[in-house]
């Protein structure tokens, strides 16, 4: 049965994630580039689709049809709309950071050409980072960190210096955290105290790791909000997630970056920290009100 055709390019992307896993592999394998190269789908031809990833043409129209779409042009008309959207920001700055990007591909493995590579694929990063944030999200995300009685973070290997960010920085905020970082192997044992009080952090990026993905799953069963810090729609923590911010595949690149990540954490402590400030100012002044 084809899934309910979406009206806009947000619930497509809902759609597609939500269908992934009835799909067959082949169909996987469409949803996925659809989800991580939505601007190649929005300008190319099913030809091109098709040859890129390996499969019929075919194939593309089952995709389209699947999502309840009488055909593969009807559903990239909504991929296109969406690049439009995008493509209002001022084209100086994307201008700039192409050409930063195309000279760092055209290699060096000196320390200035290494620095110079990272610098432009930290631009676009950000760049992407500003787009792929829903301020619904943000808001979401920050009263249910101000709200808390404790929050637990967790993120392993490559994602731990996230989750010690967001840790440290709380905590300067006066909030009660708890860091799972793994010490002695109590990492399930803490998670075990999660209460619906609480909330949980789970930053991963793929490949996954299966702690952090499984204690998520374990709180938001429990009833435990939990937000989570991830690369992209198809991440096992957004199901479990109350809210998921994605922030792009980066899998293709030797070294996952830590700016947009980090960047994100930042803006969520600074954004906590004034909605701790507002929240208390009212306070004051209702406490002064009723004294009068």
């Amino acid at each position: 049965m084809a899934a309910e055709r979406a009206a806009n390019y947000d619930a497509l992307k809902e759609a597609i994630s939500r269908e992934y896993p009835q799909l067959s592999k082949q169909l996987q394998r469409i949803a996925r580039f659809a989800l991580e190269r939505p601007h190649e789908l929005a300008l190319s031809t099913v030809a091109a689709i098709a040859g890129d990833l390996g499969v019929q043409p075919s194939s593309l129209i089952r995709f389209a049809n699947a999502l309840g779409f009488a055909g593969f042009s009807e559903m990239q008309r909504l991929f296109r709309s969406h690049l439009v959207e995008r493509s209002t920001r001022a084209a100086s700055y994307r201008e700039r950071i192409a050409s930063l990007r195309a000279r760092a591909k055209e290699g060096g493995t000196t320390p200035p050409e290494i620095l110079h590579g990272f610098v432009a694929d930290s631009m676009h990063g950000l760049e992407k980072l500003e787009e792929s944030i829903r301020p619904a999200d943000l808001r979401a995300a920050v009263r249910v960190l101000a709200g808390a009685q404790t929050i637990y973070l967790i993120g392993l290997r490559r994602s731990f210096p996230v989750a010690a960010y967001l840790a440290y920085a709380l905590s300067r905020l006066e909030l009660r955290t708890q860091l799972l970082d793994g010490a002695g192997g109590m990492n399930r044992e803490f998670a075990r105290l999660v209460g619906r009080k609480d909330c949980l952090v789970a930053v991963s990026f793929r490949n996954y790791t299966p702690e952090a993905v499984d204690i998520a799953a374990e709180c938001h069963a429990r009833g435990v909000p939990v937000i989570a810090i991830t690369d992209g729609p198809l991440s096992p923590l957004v199901r479990a997630a109350m809210v998921a911010f994605e922030l792009g595949d980066d899998s293709g690149r030797a070294f996952r970056s830590l700016v947009e990540p980090l960047c994100l954490a930042q803006s969520l402590v600074v954004s906590v920290g004034h909605h701790l400030a507002e929240r208390n100012g009212a306070r004051t002044a209702g406490a002064r009100e009723a004294v009068r």
